[in-house]
């Protein structure tokens, strides 16, 4: 990312240093560096490095969306249309299609890319087909980041469309209500109202709506046009982590200021949410202290 991610930890850390500094400083010579009232103002100046270390861990997630892809599962009944949206997504007859009801009955996989992201997508056996495939397409959806969840619009919504509905409650989840080229028996607006996700009309079979779809993922997952040039993102587990202790530790820096604990307090989660952030650029402590107080503070002369 052109050193965007760099950059912005450096300037976080500089402004972390300041502090550790200053409250070192005033520390070792009390008489010329006062700390009256200084805990709210700390207070105040870690509120923005709070919040921008909040958004940094917001976009983890769309950090692993562009480096590892999109781990989507698609759902459905017997010949809703499952293996034919996928076909139509990859852009070749991968799975076999036929009218016959339950014709997929293992997981097929295939890797494609929307919009710049990443889909790793999975076309499960239908939900009432053998057992050993509802267990593993079931097994996949709990893994799943999002579901697209196929519904046969041709045909009323039974037993096992309520068992896939309930299946996706709380999930991140796209309805397409499919085969809008025949007589519809599922209407949208109730089978919107029914599962509470994304409702989109198309036909895979005429390959209409899919760019709907396209739009509609893009939209849940990247909140947007997201210009990945520019865009500070996380793609990294081990810095998502250190972010995260990053911002504990100003946690605690807050909560030691609100029970009065003395300055020396402060400094130590400072220190820790400092060597936190220096971890995701390779950076330590020890020489950027000294350096500060000498260079900020004239400790010495």
């Amino acid at each position: 990312l052109n050193g965007a991610m760099s950059k912005k930890i450096k300037k976080l850390r500089e402004e972390l240093i300041y502090e550790i500094a200053f409250i070192e400083s005033a520390l070792d010579d009390p008489e010329h560096i006062s700390l009256d009232g200084y805990p709210e103002q700390l207070r105040g100046r870690l509120a923005p490095v709070k919040s921008e270390l909040r958004r940094l861990l917001a976009s983890a997630d769309n950090g692993r969306v562009v480096k590892e892809g999109v781990k989507t599962v698609i759902l459905g009944k017997p010949n809703a249309g499952k293996s034919s949206l996928m076909n139509v997504l990859v852009g070749e007859e991968r799975a076999i299609v036929t009218d016959v009801e339950g014709t997929t009955r293992d997981i097929l996989e295939e890797h494609i890319r929307l919009h710049g992201i990443s889909l790793n997508i999975v076309d499960t056996a239908g939900i009432i087909v053998e057992r050993i495939g509802v267990d593993r397409a079931r097994h996949t959806a709990d893994e799943a980041d999002l579901i697209i969840y196929v519904v046969d619009g041709s045909r009323p919504l039974d037993e096992n469309d309520r068992e896939i509905i309930e299946l996706i409650r709380g999930r991140k989840a796209i309805v397409l209500l499919n085969k809008t080229d025949l007589q519809m028996a599922v209407d949208e607006e109730q089978l919107r109202e029914t599962v509470g996700q994304p409702v989109i009309p198309v036909s895979a079979k005429e390959q209409k709506g899919i760019d709907a779809l396209e739009e509609q993922i893009k939209e849940m997952f990247l909140s947007g046009d997201i210009d990945f040039n520019d865009e500070v993102m996380i793609t990294n587990i081990r810095h998502k982590a250190a972010l995260k202790e990053a911002l504990d530790s100003l946690e605690l820096v807050e909560r030691s200021i609100d029970d009065g604990m003395p300055e020396d307090f402060f400094s130590i989660d400072l220190m820790n949410a400092y060597e936190q952030l220096g971890t995701i650029i390779g950076e330590a402590l020890e020489d950027d202290l000294v350096n500060e107080i000498f260079s900020r503070f004239c400790m010495g002369k």
